[in-house]
């Protein structure tokens, strides 16, 4: 009884700790900046009152969308890689180490050189698709590889070379196209929540509220899943259908953090390690949200130090997330070495 009231209150501390994070970074975001923005004008604002032009501005039109933009998709982006995980019974899969962020970076380059080459504007939505054609395409190789190899390492290092293949071909797109639209390919293919309109975060927060409420709903056979494959059918789960779908939503989250940011490496391995080491649970129904609220935290953290560390120039989020991330997935190697041993 005790123990079990132990972990409802881990549990409950846990999710308070990271709701206090995401509200505190959040805030953090829209205040912090070459031009600084106090809260109560933050607070005049959002309650419809007038305060000093350039500020409203800055707020409304740029820290606003990009703070929420980082929150919507450093969720979905520790979400997607907590699915691959689970689909691969390996801790150190993610879209960026498996290359599937890296194929949808290479298709949404393609279709956004095309469209600027014929002054046409390239919609959300089409950057999505084009995004989830590319993960889609990279997903499909990793699994030929997962099918041909026995190691999980080994589909490890396939995956860094998928990923290596398609962001050579981008950077070769990238050099080809048009003076004017370099400067916002390459920043974009670097990684950067920079840029976003209020437009790209209603359909950014649609699109990842549905995968995510899709995601949430399978935590049951999830946890099954877990304990093997066989254990899930004989609890009469369709095995098949568990794996596709845990394989598109991922696609879609993976996609949607593509195709609005760039590739954003190491926080789909290290955020769902982070929140399991702080829950001391891998319980599906409270990683899920616990995924995507620590995702939430990380993205903001990390898009904070990008924009003021070296302000005026600004780092690529990817810099900032590998040096944290980085460091949390050796220590899982280390880890994984020590406990064969």
């Amino acid at each position: 009884m005790n123990r079990d009231r132990n972990k409802i209150i881990r549990y409950t501390v846990s999710f308070i700790l990271l709701g206090i994070a995401l509200l505190l970074f959040l805030g953090w975001n829209i205040c912090a900046g070459s031009v600084s923005v106090s809260l109560s004008d933050i607070l005049k604002s959002v309650a419809g009152q007038e305060i000093e032009a350039t500020a409203e501005s800055i707020l409304w039109e740029i820290r606003m969308p990009r703070a929420l933009t980082a929150a919507i998709l450093g969720g979905a982006l520790a979400l997607s890689g907590y699915l691959l995980q689970t689909f691969f019974h390996n801790p150190i899969a993610s879209p960026f180490v498996l290359g599937i962020s890296s194929g949808a970076k290479l298709v949404v380059a393609l279709v956004m050189v095309f469209a600027f080459g014929h002054a046409a504007k390239v919609s959300s939505v089409i950057l999505i698709s084009a995004a989830f054609v590319g993960a889609m395409i990279s997903m499909g190789f990793v699994l030929l590889i997962s099918k041909k190899v026995e190691q999980m390492s080994m589909l490890v290092v396939s995956g860094v070379m998928i990923g290596y293949i398609c962001s050579a071909v981008t950077d070769l797109v990238v050099t080809f196209a048009e003076d004017a639209d370099i400067v916002n390919l390459h920043n974009w293919s670097k990684g950067s929540f920079s840029g976003v309109t209020w437009d790209n975060v209603a359909v950014i927060a649609v699109v990842v509220f549905f995968v995510s409420v899709m995601v949430f709903f399978m935590s049951k056979p999830m946890s099954a899943y877990q304990l093997g494959e066989a254990y899930a059918s004989n609890m009469g789960i369709n095995i098949r259908w568990l794996r596709s779908m845990l394989v598109i939503l991922s696609s879609i989250l993976s996609a949607c953090v593509t195709a609005f940011a760039g590739p954003v490496s190491f926080v789909g391995i290290a955020v769902p390690h982070l929140v399991k080491q702080l829950m001391h649970t891998s319980k599906p129904i409270l990683m899920i949200p616990g995924c995507f609220l620590g995702g939430s935290v990380c993205c903001l953290f990390c898009d904070l130090l990008a924009r003021t560390m070296f302000a005026p120039t600004e780092l690529s989020i990817s810099t900032v997330t590998a040096f944290f991330g980085a460091p949390v997935v050796l220590f899982i190697l280390l880890r994984r070495q020590k406990e064969r041993n």
